[in-house]
């Protein structure tokens, strides 16, 4: 059997691409207005509970200040994105990855359990067993597949304009529009930081192999 199934392999290279065309684009937006608020509504400065600094041209798609160009983008990414979530979601049940390799157990969420984990990483020793992932992995992913990558779509949905009017309750989940906003910025720079663990621990556990079971599916 393959490490990595090919429908892993295939959302992993087109969700990649995606994140990095709705980030960048995502910054180019929020420089069209840099403040951020709970509730329904927010326009001042004086109103927001975070300032967002502005963006350089390097970071942000298009490479200079165009709100159209970067809404254009974002929406582009946004469909294969949300729906190569949901592909991946119905092949993770199907096949059973994440019954298999994502769920955790009571045993593992003891706090012994949860230290020692947390003790081998900090001694960069990622063995974890017969298991495919290890607990900190586990979660991580969990997190990332059941909160972040499904909030930043919904967050999506309920600060634009046409869904907002056709699906009010939505916007009502959040706690109006601006709080959508806020969810989907912090939600956004969460991926970014699980982004950036995950580079660093590929590097750290062996770049090559790592690439190339990705992208061959490697050995089980």
């Amino acid at each position: 059997m393959k490490r990595h199934f090919l429908s892993t392999r295939i959302w992993h290279w087109i969700n990649l691409v995606c994140l990095v065309v709705l980030f960048m684009s995502g910054l180019n937006i929020s420089n069209a207005h840099r403040y951020l608020y709970w509730g329904e509504w927010g326009f001042s400065p004086e109103q927001a509970w975070l300032a967002v600094p502005r963006f350089p041209g390097w970071a942000t798609i298009p490479d200079y200040y165009s709100l159209a160009a970067a809404r254009d983008w974002h929406i582009l990414m946004a469909w294969p994105f949300a729906l190569g979530l949901l592909f991946m979601w119905a092949a993770m049940l199907v096949n059973r990855h994440f019954w298999r390799d994502l769920r955790t157990s009571p045993a593992e969420w003891h706090p012994r359990s949860v230290g020692a984990d947390i003790r081998k990483h900090l001694r960069l020793d990622f063995r974890h067993g017969p298991g495919k992932y290890n607990f900190l992995q586990k979660v991580s992913y969990g997190l990332v597949f059941a909160v972040l990558l499904p909030g930043m779509i919904f967050t999506g949905l309920a600060i634009s304009p046409g869904f907002e009017a056709a699906a009010p309750w939505l916007v009502d989940a959040f706690g109006g529009r601006q709080s959508a906003r806020s969810v989907h910025f912090i939600f956004a720079w969460g991926i970014f930081a699980f982004f950036v663990v995950h580079v660093a621990l590929v590097l750290l556990s062996g770049p090559v192999r790592q690439m190339r079971d990705m992208i061959t599916g490697g050995k089980a």
